[in-house]
């Protein structure tokens, strides 16, 4: 049963003034364990931006090393600079969206994904390695620019209690995307005679429908609790029913807060939670391989055809999309900053079996890149919902922006070092040192996060009442 139902019986016999029993009525946002519309409706705009990236994706990585003959280090500075632009502008799009209220997380997602959207068919123009570089900086912009508002709207609208379940279906839907994608490139590079070219050219086409249906579906203004949260009623009783009230208190002062001074970013660095999730993110983030380099690394043990590349990202979709809702749902319960480490601690389980001699063939492929969309499952909206819990809802977008740009700044970094390491000393000896930085990383982030003042958001429940 939903908790709106129980939030409607309890209704019915409240004192006048309970304000916590009532439930709430305003548009775009339902209660309980329900997903807002305005989530289905964003998860939607992403699960179509989705194909239209992941098709650009999944070619790419081969399309510049084996097309163009670019060495591991030369992809390591464009797949850092295609990684690593969006952190620049993260934080730019946040505060931009904060000040405009609530219609400017719309503004401003809707030209983050007009832009990348742009992208797409100049890629048919260019053929020079700076050229290209330049285009897929814009796209990342584009990017940039659009995940702290987007992330934004998503926390807006969803009950402080179900927040990981919320952005568990959002990931899931965007995953659906990404499931997508690398098969539509699939069929054009074998069907079409330019294959390249006609990815790129759907590509575009799919890009432009992403953006129709969120100018057109997209509440302008989305529903916030600035007014006393009656929203946040339900999930109060919930958590008293579980035995969880220091939990909803400390959410629903979180959500009152005010923002503060004027340099958001320094007020939000200034919260010791916050502070402490950004230096996790940055910590893991530089260990943290990217995509394009895993999948090169896979092909490279297997010695893929070029023409069935693309289909290596599917593993990791799918397995994101089974886990990414039971795993918001989990967090939400259990802990978010347990679940968060325990993604990371797949992740160097994939590395381990990459590390692995006599590993190979389809038992190698599965584990990876199981182990691979775990790790996705695991932490990309998890990480968003605690840190939405982290902040006040007036800098919403900013504080998403910071954790964010921490972890994408530092993926930046990792890139680089990787493909350097790789052109020097061998695949095996880059992936070897990506594994023993990141045990070191995941156990310096589990002492920071088990530190005295965590917020109750991001403990178990046991942790919760102690």
């Amino acid at each position: 049963m939903y908790l709106a139902d129980r939030g409607s019986a309890a209704s019915t016999s409240a004192a006048p003034g309970d304000r916590r029993a009532v439930p709430d009525r305003r548009p775009g946002r339902r209660t309980g364990s329900a997903i807002p519309s305005t989530v289905l409706v964003l998860g939607t705009v992403s699960l179509i931006t989705d194909i239209s990236s992941e098709m650009v994706t999944a070619v790419l990585p081969l399309y510049l090393v084996a097309e163009l003959g670019l060495s591991p280090l030369g992809f390591g500075v464009l797949d850092g600079v295609y990684n690593g632009v969006s952190a620049l502008v993260r934080l730019v799009g946040g505060r931009l969206s904060d000040r405009g209220g609530g219609s400017g997380h719309k503004a401003v997602a809707v030209v983050g994904y007009g832009l990348s959207a742009l992208c797409k068919p100049l890629l048919l123009m260019v053929h020079s390695l700076p050229l290209i570089g330049a285009v897929l900086a814009v796209d990342r912009t584009g990017k940039g620019l659009r995940t702290a508002p987007r992330d934004a709207m998503i926390s807006l609208a969803a009950e402080p209690g179900a927040r990981g379940r919320a952005f568990g279906v959002h990931r899931a839907m965007d995953t659906a995307g990404a499931l997508c994608g690398p098969l539509v490139a699939f069929v054009l590079l074998r069907a079409a005679a330019d294959g390249y070219d006609a990815v790129f050219t759907v590509s575009f086409c799919v890009a432009v429908v992403g953006v129709v249906v969120l100018l057109l579906f997209v509440p302008r203004r989305t529903t916030t609790d600035t007014e006393g949260t009656i929203a946040a009623g339900p999930a109060v009783v919930a958590g008293d029913a579980a035995g969880d009230k220091p939990a909803a208190a400390a959410e629903g002062a979180a959500e009152r807060a005010p923002a503060g001074p004027r340099a958001p970013v320094r007020a939000l660095l200034g919260r010791p939670e916050v502070r402490r999730l950004t230096g996790c993110a940055l910590l893991l983030g530089l260990t943290t391989l990217s995509d394009s380099f895993l999948y090169l690394t896979l092909q490279r043990r297997l010695d893929l055809p070029g023409a069935w590349f693309p289909l290596l990202p599917l593993g990791t979709a799918a397995v994101f999309l089974l886990l990414a809702v039971p795993l918001g749902a989990i967090a939400d319960r259990i802990g978010r900053r347990r679940l968060f480490l325990a993604g990371h601690l797949a992740l160097l389980c994939a590395y381990g079996l990459l590390l692995v001699p006599s590993a190979g063939g389809p038992t190698l492929v599965c584990g990876v890149l199981a182990l691979h969309g775990s790790f996705y499952a695991a932490t990309d909206g998890v990480l968003a919902a605690a840190t939405a819990d982290a902040v006040p809802e007036d800098v919403r977008g900013s504080g998403l922006a910071v954790v964010q740009t921490g972890q994408t700044a530092a993926r930046f970094v990792c890139s680089i070092a990787f493909g350097a390491v790789w052109t020097a000393w061998g695949d095996r000896t880059a992936v070897l040192a990506a594994a023993v930085g990141l045990a070191l990383a995941a156990a310096v982030s589990a002492r920071l996060l088990r530190r005295a003042g965590t917020p109750p958001h991001l403990a178990s429940p046991s942790e919760q009442t102690s």
